[in-house]
């Protein structure tokens, strides 16, 4: 290309041409991290290793295919890849002869316009800010032409699950069936809401997080590049915060270096103060105090974090990360030679799951996950942070429920037999399993129903379920004389409710059936006697000695229900067998 340009011109170094002083040169605008450092090259991207062999392998083998879809995390590099991608289609290296290759050199024409965003046949649409059909149509009509430069047209649709139903529809055909020349790259953080239509014309790559250890390794390279010295200790903080984003990782270590002064190191109290974070050791000595039960050094420990501007919040969020990785080391002791782990936690941090039972960590775990959770809700977080920690030392030395348990029953301790609720009048249910006892009792021509229960758990058994909830909740039994039976009805029960009944048992049993309406106050309903038995079952059990002790050493405990094996569908007692009738004075 021809002309002159501004940046090509002689640097002035005499008075200008009306004699004033020649202009100052203008500074080099400030490139963060993130985009000094963007991966070039396949061998540039991290923590990428299968994605980067499968696409090696395919420009190699002149598979590439003709749709990508590229998921991950924010961060790990869903769109410097589809660039990548973008350049290896189009290299055509120094000489101008090259083709498609893994290895993009970089110099090329298409190669240093796909690098500066300013190549004409390479497109990319933010799918976040433009959703509609109309959009993708654009995209697709362009696909009607030939590449103006380069050999293959590339569109990278960003946050492509943000496009509209109508758009992903418009999209399909195109997308089954491109041009030649065309290549599609797609880039997701909510793979879940891109329609399956979609994925399956796609070529699909799942970009993981990246490790701790390589985000660490990878940003002391580049604090190397900087001339920047950082401690290990402050490089594993970053690491961690980034969680597995690459991008957010190296936007921490922006700040970090900002924050230092001059040619002097990057400390780990620095960055911690810089997130926001306790440190590390501060964390332990916390954790330690809250498992011995010892409040006032525990809230002597957040007092000195919440003085260096520590957010007690994240603190509570420490403490849970430091549960669960004490957990994994109780689980796993081949953890703790691996290099994941800070050397504070390989060592005090072993000691620590030495010490602890896996239902102490995980009753201190659920703790401080609902205490975060009141942490978020609460309008002074520092206060509702120390009444979760203070908790937390009150509840260390005691025994998980378990344990008691274990402890009251080996002391000796003796339930005395809960007394069975009595039986309410017309009684009689056979057991859990009665009304379909019931039912087939009846089905092979046995005698009838021999208690008014029996009748309802005919009425469920025979799916008469509006007959069966009246039954069990309105109707008060006043007299069960087979086959006359004497009901008193609540004002809400169905007025064909004694019809209907009459029927049921009729055709169940092939004898005739009489259904009475009395004014007599008669029983409790069914429901109302089941209701009574629980409550009975829940004071009985109640004043067992290891319901008891439990209740004592865990306040604000509650018994939520009492089960009992032997009580039917109505949570009511079996009844006992009629007695056989005494005969009458006079007769043999």
């Amino acid at each position: 290309m021809s002309g002159l340009f501004p940046q090509d011109a002689p640097a002035q170094d005499g008075p200008g041409l009306f004699g004033d002083a020649p202009p100052a040169p203008a500074a080099t605008p400030y490139r963060v991290l993130a985009r000094k450092y963007r991966p070039a090259t396949f061998d540039d991207l991290i923590g990428q290793d299968a994605m980067v062999r499968i696409l090696r392998n395919a420009f190699a083998l002149n598979r590439v295919a003709h749709a990508f879809m590229l998921t991950g995390v924010r961060g790990v590099g869903k769109t410097t890849t589809a660039r990548i991608i973008a350049r290896a289609l189009n290299c055509i290296g120094p000489d101008g002869n090259g083709g498609p290759t893994a290895d993009p050199c970089g110099v090329c024409a298409n190669c240093t316009a796909i690098l500066a965003d300013r190549h004409p046949d390479v497109q990319e649409m933010d799918a976040a800010s433009r959703t509609g059909v109309d959009d993708v149509r654009e995209i697709i009509e362009a696909t009607r032409f030939r590449p103006m430069q380069a050999r293959t047209k590339v569109f990278v649709v960003d946050e492509v699950h943000m496009l509209s139903r109508n758009a992903f529809n418009a999209l399909l055909k195109t997308l089954e069936e491109p041009p030649p020349h065309v290549t599609f790259i797609f880039a997701t953080t909510e793979l879940r809401k891109v329609p399956i239509t979609v994925l399956s014309r796609c070529q699909r790559f799942d970009l993981r997080r990246v490790s701790v250890t390589e985000l660490a390794t990878h940003f002391g390279r580049i604090a190397g590049r900087e001339g920047v010295t950082i401690a290990p200790e402050a490089l594993a903080l970053i690491a961690r915060a980034a969680d597995g984003s690459v991008r957010d990782g190296l936007s921490l270590l922006d700040q970090a270096i900002a924050q230092a002064e001059p040619g002097a190191p990057i400390a780990a109290e620095q960055v911690a103060d810089m997130l926001g974070l306790a440190d590390r050791g501060q964390v332990l000595d916390l954790f330690e105090a809250l498992m011995q039960g010892k409040p006032a050094a525990a809230l002597a420990i957040t007092d000195r974090a919440h003085e260096r501007g520590a957010d007690l919040g994240v603190l509570l969020q420490d403490l849970l990360d430091l549960t669960h990785t004490l957990t994994r080391l109780k689980s796993i002791p081949a953890l703790r030679d691996s290099p994941e782990l800070p050397e504070a936690e390989r060592t005090r941090g072993a000691a620590l799951a030495d010490a602890l039972t896996i239902p102490v960590l995980g009753r201190a775990w659920q703790m401080l996950l609902k205490g975060a959770g009141e942490v978020e809700a609460a309008p002074d977080r520092r206060a509702a942070a120390e009444m979760v920690l203070i908790r937390l030392c009150h509840v260390a030395d005691m025994p998980p429920p378990g344990d008691l348990v274990r402890r009251l029953s080996e002391a000796g301790a003796t339930a005395p037999a809960a007394p069975a609720p009595a039986a309410n009048g017309g009684g009689g249910a056979r057991a859990r399993a009665g009304g379909g006892a019931v039912a087939l009792a009846v089905a092979q021509g046995a005698p009838g129903p021999a208690s008014f229960r029996d009748v309802v758990a005919l009425a469920g058994a025979q799916r008469q379920a509006m007959l069966h909830a009246h039954l069990l909740h309105s109707v008060h039994l006043v007299r069960f004389a087979p086959p006359v039976i004497e009901l008193r009805p609540e004002p809400d029960a169905p007025r064909d409710l004694a019809a209907k009944l009459a029927a049921l048992l009729t055709e169940a049993t092939g004898a005739r059936w009489t259904i009475a309406l009395s004014a007599e106050a008669g029983e409790p309903t069914l429901a109302e006697q089941g209701a009574a038995a629980d409550a009975a079952r829940r004071s009985a059990a109640a004043e067992h000695p290891l319901v008891r002790a439990i209740l004592d050493a865990f306040p604000g405990a509650r018994i939520e229900t009492v089960h009992d094996a032997a009580a039917d569908a109505y949570g009511l007692p079996p009844e006992e067998p009629p007695a056989d009738e005494m005969p009458e004075e006079g007769e043999s």
